[in-house]
């Protein structure tokens, strides 16, 4: 006998949407989070953009799952109220040689049936953004901005209407197989003691201790290439003061490292810049106040009138990357382990950015996986 179908491990708003899904399907469902509250990982720190879907190779699980999960957020946000905007985004070109990224990443935006992306020239970026410098930019109106933690505690919602549970401060560590499927054992925040429950599939949804998660199954996440690169990123806000104006995002176009260092926007109108990347070996979340000047000279190629001291260190993101520095694009990891003879144990690796986006469609994909 299972005390649960479904133990999620990790409460941010992959395994809230995942919970959520599976709970709507007919299966009892807990949630297991070792912080104190919901989505204060991975999900607290992003940059509460909804993608359209332009940047990941065709028939990818990122350009699917964000591509669906965009469509399935937007109306889920309508429905429920939770705070967004479709503000749109631009991406610019500031030199000659990069309207060619922007023409592969049309190309690519259309193949992953992104709507309406918009060809612009310099002057009609001028039009729409007076102090932002361009040759060229690609305008994507499908790109959002979302109240995450309302977000998430609509998805919260929704798995304890249809009877999933939740507990707070209890750390996974350990996983068993056995006759009902999977023996999770957990440890309360503070305590000794462990608990034990078994249940029939264990979904891991962990974020940044995803591939933890994954060993404590048995998998080898070397050999698998699910170990984690922990890679973060800073972000530095705009005084209020400062005579800079924005009415969309607006990104550089991408390089191999990332998206580049974008100007966003949070509902209040606030803007932000980042993030930029490092990879780390600690989790440290502080923010280097002397970066100032380098984001401000990044930013300084599509936005000239910015300046270093209108910029105020603001917080700090660290992305659950598969891809190590210098590697090419990985892809999500969402899979059910039986080839690898870990029958019932769902893994959901290296959900980084279009993660927020698509976890709508990674709960209803992982359904379809049970």
């Amino acid at each position: 006998m299972r005390d649960v179908d479904v133990v999620v491990v990790g409460a941010g708003v992959v395994g809230l949407a995942v919970a959520a899904a599976c709970a709507r399907s007919g299966r009892s469902v807990l949630t297991l989070e070792s912080d104190g509250d919901i989505a204060r990982g991975v999900t607290s720190r992003n940059s509460e953009i909804l993608h359209a879907g332009i940047y990941y190779p065709a028939d990818s699980l990122k350009a699917r799952l964000c591509t669906q999960g965009r469509e399935l957020t937007y109306a889920w946000c309508a429905e429920r109220n939770v705070p967004h905007r479709k503000i749109g985004k631009l991406i610019v070109a500031s030199q000659p040689d990069e309207i060619s990224v922007l023409e592969d990443l049309k190309g690519r935006a259309e193949a992953n049936g992104v709507p309406g992306m918009t060809w612009l020239e310099a002057d009609q970026v001028q039009r729409l953004e007076p102090q932002v410098r361009s040759v060229a930019a690609l305008l994507s109106p499908e790109t959002g901005i979302v109240d995450t933690h309302a977000f998430a505690l609509s998805l919260l919602a929704e798995a304890a209407s249809c009877g999933a549970n939740l507990l707070l401060h209890h750390e996974v560590v350990g996983l068993e197989a056995c006759a009902a499927g999977w023996r999770v054992i957990a440890q309360l925040a503070g305590e000794s003691e462990t608990q034990r429950l078994e249940c029939g599939v264990v979904v891991n949804a962990a974020g940044l201790d995803s591939d933890r998660v994954a060993a404590l199954a048995g998998v080898d996440v070397d050999a698998c290439g699910y170990r984690m690169h922990l890679c973060k990123g800073d972000y530095f806000s705009l005084e209020a003061s400062a005579p800079i104006q924005l009415a969309h995002l607006v990104y550089p176009v991408p390089t191999q490292a990332g998206l580049g260092i974008h100007a966003t926007l949070d509902l209040g109108g606030r803007i932000r810049f980042g993030p930029d990347t490092l990879y780390v070996e600690e989790r440290d979340f502080r923010v280097d106040s002397s970066k100032a000047r380098l984001f401000a000279e990044s930013v300084q190629r599509y936005l000239p009138e910015l300046r270093a001291e209108w910029l105020q260190p603001d917080y700090a993101g660290i992305r659950p990357k598969l891809a190590g520095p210098g590697e090419s694009f990985r892809d999500f990891v969402v899979t059910e382990e039986s080839d690898a003879g870990q029958p019932g144990l769902i893994n959901c690796v290296g959900i980084e950015s279009p993660g927020l986006t698509a976890a709508l469609a990674i709960g209803d994909y992982v359904v379809g996986l049970l």
